[in-house]
């Protein structure tokens, strides 16, 4: 698997409102609401996106469903290692599972057309393997 840049990173959040508001204020980063309870900016060098992830919305991500299950280590953090391409995302799911790694989701599209598979590491970070479309296209200088 070749990772062409981080998509995203942000802690996995319990109250959206409260962090916000925290995050905020000891960085100075505004963050806007992107969808219901989750705030993030595009505007921080270094990282494609940093933003706010309620656990729920993880959990339903994740397993389609608003729980995170009580078996598994709760995230404290989500990072997305974004690849070239969907079938590249795929492809490391497949790699990532004959290497013995548990994938709490296979390879698939989201609604809003990113594709990804999610696993957790040994920290409790929850690790999304992702080809995020747009972003490539600002990589390239097309919109």
């Amino acid at each position: 698997m070749k990772i062409s840049f981080v998509a995203g990173f942000g802690p996995v959040v319990h109250d959206p409102a409260e962090s916000r508001a925290w995050w905020q204020s000891i960085t100075g980063i505004e963050m806007e609401e992107l969808g219901t309870d989750y705030y993030g900016t595009d505007e921080v060098d270094g990282v494609k996106a940093f933003a706010l992830w309620p656990l729920s919305q993880a959990a339903e991500n994740t397993f389609g469903t608003t729980e995170w299950p009580a078996e598994l280590p709760t995230p404290q953090a989500w990072i997305e290692l974004d690849v070239e391409s969907a079938d590249a995302v795929r492809e490391a799911a497949a790699e990532l599972k004959a290497a013995g790694h548990r994938l709490l989701r296979e390879a698939r599209e989201e609604p809003w057309k990113q594709t990804t598979a999610r696993l957790l590491s040994p920290e409790g970070l929850l690790v999304g393997i992702s080809f995020t479309p747009w972003m490539h296209k600002e990589e390239s200088g097309h919109s």
